[in-house]
C-alpha cells in the first residue's frame, strides 16, 4: 500500500498507514456547551413563550435517543414535547420550522449572517493543531464528518485551527446521523486524497449516541472493513464524576469501544493499540 499524507502545512510523506481517523466536531474539536446547547435552550424558551428552558441534562436525554443530532430539529422536538406535556396534540401545535432555524442562528451565529458575533465566537477549542500534526507525522490520514453546517465547521477548522482545505463532510453534504452516508463519503475522500489502495480500518470519534450508531450502521453496510467507534466526554458532562460515568456508559452501550475525556488522548499509540485489539470487529 502506498499512502501519501498532506497535513495543514502541506507537508507530504509516504508510508504504510494503520488507520483512517474521522472526527466529529461539536463536543470533540470544540466545546459547544455554551454555544449550540445554549442556543437550543434559548430557542426552546422563546418558542414556549418563556415557560420552559431545557436543562443540559434534558438536552442530553433527548440526544441519547440517537436521532436528534440536528440541533434545529432537537429544538423543535423539545418545544413539541413541552406542549404535549401540557395536554396538546402535535396537530394542535403550530410551529414554523424555518422560524425556529432563524431564531437559533441569530443566537448561535449572531443577527448578522455576514459578520458573526454570536455564541460561536466564544467556543473553547478541545484540541490543538499540534495534535493533528502528530497524526500526520505518524502517517495517519484524518478528516471530519459533522452535523454542523459547513460555514460553522469551517469557522473552527480553518479560521480557529488554521487548517487548509481539510477533508470535511458537513450538514449540507449528507443525510443526518446516524445515517452513515457522510462517514462513508469522508473515508472515500481521504482514500482519494492520500492514495490509499486497501481498506484500512476506520476510527470515528464522536461525543453522542448518534455518532456511535453511525459507526454501527457503517459496519452493517461494509462488514468486511474494521469500524471502531471512539467516544469523547463533552466538557459539560464532566462537572461531576457521576455524570461523566453515566454518559460514558451510555456511549459504550451505543457501541463505543473506548471513551476518553479529551480527544487528544487518542494518540497514535492508542490508535495502534485499538487496531491491534479491535481491528477484527
Amino acid at each position: 500500500m502506498h499512502l501519501t499524507v498532506t497535513n495543514s502545512r502541506s507537508k507530504t510523506l509516504t508510508s504504510n498507514g494503520t488507520a483512517i481517523v474521522v472526527f466529529d466536531i461539536d463536543g470533540v474539536v470544540r466545546d459547544v456547551g455554551g454555544s449550540y446547547r445554549r442556543a437550543i435552550a434559548d430557542t426552546v424558551e422563546h418558542f414556549t413563550g418563556g415557560a420552559y428552558r431545557p436543562s443540559s441534562v434534558e438536552i442530553d436525554q433527548l440526544k441519547s435517543e440517537g436521532v436528534w443530532n440536528n440541533d434545529w430539529e432537537a429544538s423543535q422536538e423539545l418545544v413539541y414535547r413541552y406542549f404535549e406535556a401540557q395536554g396538546q396534540t402535535r396537530s394542535q401545535i403550530v410551529l414554523d420550522y424555518n422560524a425556529i432555524v432563524a431564531f437559533f442562528q441569530s443566537r448561535y451565529r449572531g443577527p448578522d449572517p455576514d459578520n458573526w458575533t454570536g455564541y460561536i465566537c466564544t467556543e473553547p477549542l478541545l484540541l490543538q493543531p499540534s495534535y493533528l500534526e502528530s497524526l500526520t507525522e505518524a502517517e495517519i490520514p484524518w478528516g471530519f464528518f459533522s452535523g454542523a453546517t459547513r460555514g460553522s465547521a469551517n469557522y473552527v477548522l480553518e479560521r480557529r485551527l488554521g487548517l487548509q482545505t481539510p477533508v470535511l463532510i458537513a450538514m449540507e453534504d449528507a443525510p443526518g446521523k446516524p445515517d452513515p452516508t457522510g462517514l462513508l463519503a469522508t473515508v472515500e475522500q481521504l482514500e482519494q486524497r492520500h492514495r490509499v489502495d486497501v481498506e484500512m480500518p476506520v476510527i470515528y470519534v464522536g461525543d453522542t449516541v448518534a455518532d456511535m450508531y453511525t459507526v454501527e450502521k457503517a459496519r452493517t453496510l461494509h462488514p468486511g472493513r474494521s469500524w471502531i467507534g471512539v467516544g469523547i466526554l463533552p466538557p459539560h458532562v464532566q462537572e461531576t464524576p457521576e455524570r461523566s460515568e453515566a454518559y460514558g456508559e451510555t456511549l459504550k452501550e451505543a457501541g463505543a469501544a473506548v471513551v476518553f475525556s479529551n480527544v487528544q488522548q487518542l494518540t497514535p499509540a492508542q490508535i495502534q493499540h485499538l487496531i491491534l485489539c479491535l481491528g477484527k470487529r
